[in-house]
């Protein structure tokens, strides 16, 4: 095998101790390769007895923690990085020799993939934001229409671990996939170049990560890749720039408008939104789980993405509506004061909050207000992209956390508050029958929460507290 040929005799060395590090390792060990395993962090296992049996089990490994280790990187031939790591920021790449080969665990897989006499096939999405969304309603279809897949990348397994143990040319194993639905992020993206998707989709672009990749420019270069490592293009009529620049590479679009022939889009048929494929009709938008106008573009890049791969149009029509979705992403809160609570703790970005209300807006009577609770890390983005939805469909602002007074700013009458439970009793009081009031904070959770997982859950049970003890 030319990767393993590669990569035997090679001083390995892994970059994280985290869940895709370990992946890596298990990988390396089964190919009963040498390396180490290097991580900043003093105890990056969870205990001291898992740590010693990951030492037991892997002796061919050297583990090395507490600091980046100068010198062992510097020696290194291939470095494995953790996506989470920032080889610029935390001041490794200075570290790294000239001849040095620094890939992920997705390029890995690839490399690997690429090799088998039968590669699994790949299907694979990134955007700012509804990805998760996107590949999770991807795995739901396939497994729908008798599909076998699975998802992974960003979400789902470490993607290593769908490589089954000993002869890695054979793919007939009964419980391996065939195909590999991966999410991709910006961070696995910079060190992935292999990939031979049938199909990709960049699915939008807004600011984000720019702590890391410091303009939006170097972002969309760095998302933009992955287009060249795929066959076709499933591109956004709505946003230019999440479009692919790969000369003649064939394209299957999706948006809001009356679609061409071969393309997927919207139109209104006795006053509904429906979903159309050219002019073959698919399904209302009413008949689906998901609102707003944002995921009726998730919707039409899934279908995209499966009819690429060679899924039938009509099973992906038919079991659309048994997707509900992904917690923390426009989730509704079940409550019974008529109040539409919606969760969208996931929006850690400007996009994703701007695609929140531009979806969810238009869903409200126009006697109903819309009440937004926003703000946390920004990580350096710009918020004025907010600030004519603000002033248009919102009817009042809500802001906390590192970066809320500065979005506070974008409006006259925002109200700062000091917490998500302050956050949810400010919307209470001004909230009536019909009204929405979402949470789509426009910011990571970290100043404040663990992840935006439990930020999400804190909103839930703070609305779910709140409704109580009005009863």
């Amino acid at each position: 095998m030319t990767w393993l040929t590669a990569f035997k005799d090679k001083n390995i060395v892994v970059l994280g101790a985290g869940m895709t590090g370990l992946s890596c390792l298990r990988f390396l060990h089964a190919q009963d390769l040498s390396f180490a395993v290097n991580d900043s962090r003093p105890k990056p296992f969870s205990s001291a007895d898992e740590q010693a049996k990951y030492q037991h089990d892997y002796p061919k490994a050297n583990f090395v923690f507490g600091q980046w280790h100068h010198d062992l990187i510097s020696h290194a031939d291939v470095i494995i990085a953790s996506p989470g790591i920032d080889l610029v920021g935390e001041g490794i790449t200075g570290l790294i020799a000239k001849n040095c080969r620094i890939i992920g665990d997705v390029e890995l897989f690839c490399l690997v993939n690429n090799s088998r006499i039968n590669p699994m096939k790949m299907l694979a999405v990134t955007g700012s934001n509804g990805k998760s969304t996107v590949v999770s309603l991807l795995a739901y279809l396939a497994k729908a229409v008798g599909v076998n897949a699975a998802l992974a990348g960003n979400i789902g397994e470490p993607i290593l671990d769908l490589l089954q143990d000993g002869d890695l040319n054979d793919i007939q194993h009964s419980n391996q996939p065939k195909t590999i639905i991966v999410e991709l992020s910006s961070f696995q993206l910079e060190t992935l170049s292999s990939m031979q998707a049938i199909a990709a989709s960049m699915l939008n672009l807004s600011d984000d990560h720019l702590d890391r990749h410091k303009t939006l420019a170097n972002y969309q270069a760095i998302k933009q890749s992955i287009y060249p490592q795929a066959k076709l293009a499933v591109v956004s009529r709505e946003d230019q720039a999440s479009n692919t620049l790969v000369a003649a590479q064939e394209t299957i679009s999706f948006g809001l408008d009356k679609p061409e022939q071969g393309h997927f889009g919207l139109k209104v048929i006795e006053n509904k939104q429906v979903l159309m494929f050219g002019e073959l009709t698919l399904i209302s938008l009413d008949e689906l789980p998901l609102a707003g106008m944002h995921n009726a573009l998730n919707y039409m890049a899934a279908l995209a993405l499966g009819y690429s791969a060679g899924w039938s149009l009509s099973a992906m029509t038919k079991n659309l509506a048994g997707f509900t979705g992904l917690a923390h992403r426009c989730q509704r809160v079940i409550s019974e004061d008529n109040i539409q609570w919606i969760n969208d703790s996931k929006a850690t970005n400007v996009g994703a909050t701007l695609a929140a209300i531009t979806g969810l807006a238009p869903t409200l009577l126009a006697k109903n207000k819309l009440i937004l609770i926003a703000g946390g890390d920004g990580k350096g983005a710009d918020f004025t992209a907010l600030t004519t939805i603000l002033n248009c469909d919102v009817d009042q602002l809500i802001t906390l956390g590192k970066d809320g007074a500065e979005i506070a700013e974008l409006v006259c009458d925002a109200i700062q508050v000091n917490s998500l439970s302050e956050a949810v009793d400010q919307a209470k009081i001004i909230a009536e029958p019909g009204d929405m009031v979402l949470l789509s904070p426009a910011c990571a959770s970290i100043d404040m929460f663990k992840n935006y997982q439990v930020r999400g859950e804190q909103f839930i049970t703070a609305v779910q507290a709140k409704e109580a003890s009005c009863r």
